[in-house]
């Protein structure tokens, strides 16, 4: 078995931990067995239940890279794309960015490094979003605004009216047009 397959699968294993069980809940063999890898498998590549959060970090940031990529590049613009992207796109997206989060605020064993990583990904969408716009009090509202509507529905607060959520984000990029930099 490669080295990479069995890393993504502790990482599936992880994952699939923190959504059905919580931080509170992983455990070495927990993982391994998960996984099915032995536990000196495991820690061959992750020597600690903090090291397998940095790593799920790390693959959570490459994906967003991604997004980043795609957003910048798009012929909707950064502003539209992120707006749309403002709600998971999955149920399990949104149960993994929960229990992410409800992992870093319970500071259980949490190296720094996982928050820092998580705080990246939310910087770099506002940075992009002021990069596009000349207006930075409109660039810090549709941040505000999408990085809203995402806390919300992972929290399980619901999501909002569909036709109003719609008529926010037209609100939002119409106006975006109007200061958009050009590129």
């Amino acid at each position: 078995m490669s080295t990479s397959n069995t890393r993504d699968r502790i990482l599936d294993a992880l994952q699939d931990i923190l959504i059905s069980d919580g931080y509170s809940s992983v455990t070495l063999e927990l993982v391994a067995r998960t996984a099915e890898v032995s536990k000196g498998g495991l820690l061959y590549h992750f020597p600690s239940k903090a090291s397998m959060m940095v790593g799920l970090m790390e693959r959570v940031r490459a994906l967003a890279e991604e997004e980043f990529r795609e957003a910048v590049v798009s012929e909707e613009g950064v502003v539209r794309y992120f707006l749309r992207t403002s709600l998971p796109q999955t149920s399990a997206e949104g149960e993994l960015y929960w229990a992410v989060i409800a992992a870093l605020r319970s500071k259980e064993d949490i190296p720094p490094e996982a928050g820092i990583l998580v705080k990246e990904l939310f910087d770099r969408w506002g940075d992009l979003l002021h990069a596009e716009l000349t207006d930075p009090v409109l660039a810090e509202t549709i941040r505000l605004a999408g990085d809203g509507m995402y806390m919300s529905s992972i929290a399980g607060l619901g999501r909002p009216d569909p036709v109003l959520t719609q008529q926010v984000v037209d609100r939002l990029a119409e106006a975006s047009d109007r200061v958009r930099r050009e590129r």
